[in-house]
């Protein structure tokens, strides 16, 4: 669907405590667009925690549930049972977690929510920190990235969280990244025509984590996407498909850009290049970077 036919509804209301070119806010906009009012988010500890803004007054428009760091999934586990206890089936249950709540501390109870088979969505934000609690390493965090507790840089490749989705073999789980907000959309409508669990994740550039002007969210998920850094794609019933400019870098139709012109823009990989180029960590950046999609390749292009 393109921008201009998007509904015009607005769950997300002005007045927000979003910081300035706050990815989380861009992608719940494509999100309730997608699943409309009749849907109960449940939120545990993150940045929507405090965007959604103090009581009494709230910035959704639909029924939410916060809940702690590791129960997101749990909590959605719940609220769906009681909804289809109530007869109420035709009510989306969302679950909208960040990446340290759902590759770290959250990833036991999505684990067991996707085994047994219950009817939500669930998305990760994933802006690869724990952004809310100050900006320390997440399981998202890539490789020499500097946070609060690696000041050095971190020293280990991110989880391809997404992989670990997939062994779960549910009916649907996906990539996406609020840059491509069409994408987004879709993919989102889609896990709503689904029933079982759907899993989608969303690449969301923070501007004060990652060390970059507010006003460049967009640029820095592009570049993400242009770089290989991220791929778009979704997983319908074990069958994968790359989207969008990801599927031409799949197929070599087109080449990548160098990783080097995404990192150099964020000031969290900074000591990469002052005082002077760390030509050995920024090699193995790229390397690895390749290695991912020939991976991708080997299991997933279509012969």
């Amino acid at each position: 669907m393109a921008i201009k036919d998007l509904p015009n509804d607005e769950c997300v209301l002005p007045g927000s405590a979003a910081c300035p070119g706050c990815p989380a806010t861009l992608g719940l906009r494509m999100v309730f667009k997608a699943l409309g009012k009749n849907t109960v988010m449940v939120v545990p500890a993150c940045c929507t925690a405090v965007i959604e803004s103090l009581y009494p007054n709230t910035s959704f428009d639909i029924p939410v549930m916060n809940i702690a760091f590791e129960a997101a999934a749990a909590g959605a586990s719940g609220v769906e049972a009681a909804l289809r206890k109530q007869g109420k089936t035709d009510t989306t249950v969302l679950a909208w977690a960040g990446d340290g709540g759902t590759y770290d501390i959250g990833i036991q109870a999505l684990s067991g929510a996707l085994e047994r088979q219950t009817n939500f969505i669930y998305i990760c934000y994933n802006n690869q920190i724990y952004s809310n609690t100050g900006i320390q390493r997440s399981g998202a965090t890539p490789y020499a990235a500097w946070t609060t507790t690696t000041v050095d840089g971190k020293t280990e490749f991110r989880k391809e969280m997404g992989e670990i989705i997939m062994a779960h073999h549910i009916p649907y789980s996906a990539q996406a990244c609020v840059s491509y907000p069409e994408d987004l959309y879709n993919k989102v409508k889609k896990a709503k025509s689904i029933k079982g669990p759907k899993y989608i994740e969303i690449l969301a550039p923070c501007p004060p984590g990652w060390r970059f002007s507010m006003d460049k969210t967009v640029e820095l998920g592009t570049l993400a996407v242009d770089t290989g850094a991220w791929a778009l794609y979704e997983c319908e019933n074990d069958v994968v498909t790359f989207n969008g400019k990801s599927k031409l870098l799949l197929e070599k139709k087109i080449e990548p850009k160098p990783i080097e012109e995404w990192i150099k823009q964020q000031g969290r990989f900074r000591h990469l290049f002052k005082p002077e180029r760390d030509e050995k960590r920024l090699k193995e950046i790229q390397e690895h970077t390749n290695q991912v999609w020939e991976r991708y390749r080997k299991c997933y292009l279509q012969k």
